[in-house]
């Protein structure tokens, strides 16, 4: 059993404090900020693409936990030093609940991992049902980057639909990598039309004022109709429980606050 875990992202760490299990962790990421009080009870070892190998060592781990290919040669370093290390590689909200399950069988819990992929399922069932109940879907543009333009990853396309709205690029949100989510032509968003924009520039506040001035972009409903939004990507980029709980319902609120505002005026919504 696992009793000594060095977590170099968020959803891990937050996942094992959902589930009673964070007197395991030994060390976190520095961007870490759920829940709040990791920051101050664990040591942090890592960012996301570097960290901290001699300060990991001298917490002697049994085991590591990272997340994707960006984090490969920290996950090398540990592995020719003896560390024994899992990079979960997720990009789907189902993935998201199978690292939760997995985690709570590699710290021989199961039963706890269960419980919490269980418990964030009936949440997305309820606001599935909730978004069922909108009159119209909106079309959603999502930015997780501003230069060059990134669209959205596959467990945020995911969100949006599950919230009551439609992905603009579903086609690129099933690239894992972010380079292959890449809008080369600004202009391919102002053909798509989006009646809500949601800027989460990972790791750097959104500017809206930045976005509403692009060439052409006075065109996008969304502009024209200042429904153009952040959510913050602490909460929405994580793949782990924060974007399944406080991501997808920001994402709601903002869809169904578009829906109630245009639901006596939006041609659409009064045909359907």
């Amino acid at each position: 059993m696992y009793e000594r875990i060095a977590c170099l992202t968020e959803e891990t760490t937050e996942a094992l404090y959902l589930m009673g299990e964070d007197w395991r962790i030994v060390g976190i990421s520095g961007f870490t900020v759920r829940p709040p009080r990791a920051r101050k009870e664990k040591p942090k070892v890592s960012a996301f693409v570097s960290a901290k190998i001699d300060k990991i060592l001298d917490l002697k781990p049994d085991l590591v936990l990272g997340f994707s290919d960006i984090q490969a040669d920290i996950a090398a370093q540990l592995v020719r030093n003896g560390v024994e290390v899992h990079i979960f590689n997720h990009r789907s909200v189902q993935g998201i609940l199978n690292m939760i399950r997995i985690l709570g069988g590699m710290i021989g819990c199961p039963e706890k991992g269960e419980k919490l992929a269980e418990e964030l399922e009936a949440g997305l069932v309820k606001t599935k049902m909730q978004a069922d109940m909108l009159p119209v879907r909106p079309r959603v543009y999502f930015e997780e980057w501003y230069d060059p333009l990134i669209s959205g990853i596959r467990w945020v396309s995911e969100l949006i639909e599950q919230a009551g709205g439609e992905d603009c690029f579903p086609e690129l949100s099933t690239s894992s990598l972010a380079k292959n989510r890449i809008i080369a032509d600004p202009e391919e968003v102002v053909r798509r039309s989006p009646d809500i924009i949601i800027g989460s520039w990972c790791g750097r506040k959104f500017r809206k004022e930045k976005l509403v001035a692009r060439p052409g972009w006075d065109k996008i409903p969304a502009v024209q109709n200042d429904d153009v939004y952040e959510i913050k990507s602490t909460i929405i980029l994580q793949p782990g429980p924060a974007a399944l709980t406080d991501g997808v319902n920001k994402l709601h609120d903002i869809i169904d606050g578009w829906a109630k505002k245009y639901e006596n005026t939006n041609p659409s919504v009064a045909d359907g």
